[in-house]
């Protein structure tokens, strides 16, 4: 396996040992992004949850660790413009980490694909220079599609994780909208 992976070094060009260098950087940045916003978020709607919950049973006002609470007490009234701008800040913080995940998704491909495309060039002029047989010809492209894999395997993970992140929003942002409603329902 070691002796693979050095031949495969020795083989590369150095353009596509620094694309999947680069490739490996973005997975590590996706991953961190993801688990992160994931376990924060997850915390929240568990907050909003139980904030929701007390209101539904008969509760004046949200929790105390609720998002919404914050503008509740900033403001001498409470009014749907106050509560409007909480769910703004609410659906800013909520979504933070999703357009990272977007462009990694969709330029990952393109940057493997960048690898790929300079490691068949550099086969085809290494055939050029000598006897070029099938097998130089497979072997190179073989190992040039490498960078191509490599991109959209970073893609399907930044696109999947992308879509759970984007859901866990909806959700933390709908237990927020029920609050606000709740709350102005109260008033009236």
């Amino acid at each position: 396996m070691l002796n693979s992976l050095i031949d495969f070094y020795l083989k590369s060009h150095p353009v596509t040992i620094g694309v999947l260098i680069l490739l490996s950087v973005y997975f590590i940045v996706l991953n961190w992004v993801f688990f992160y916003r994931y376990f924060s978020i997850n915390n929240w709607l568990t907050s909003e949850s139980n904030s929701l919950e007390s209101l539904l049973m008969g509760s004046t006002t949200v929790n105390e660790d609720s998002f919404l609470n914050n503008f509740i007490k900033t403001s001498n009234v409470i009014s749907k413009e106050v509560l409007g701008l909480g769910m703004i800040a609410a659906t800013k913080e909520a979504t933070k980490g999703l357009s990272i995940l977007s462009i990694f998704a969709s330029t990952t491909p393109f940057i493997g694909l960048f690898g790929t495309v300079v490691s068949i060039l550099d086969t085809f002029s290494h055939i050029g220079q000598t006897s070029g047989s099938m097998s130089v010809i497979s072997s190179g492209v073989s190992d040039a599609l490498v960078a191509t894999a490599a991109g959209i395997f970073v893609a399907i993970f930044a696109y999947t994780y992308h879509q759970v992140l984007k859901r866990k929003s909806f959700e933390l942002i709908s237990y927020l909208q029920m609050q606000s409603d709740a709350i102005i329902a109260r008033k009236v």
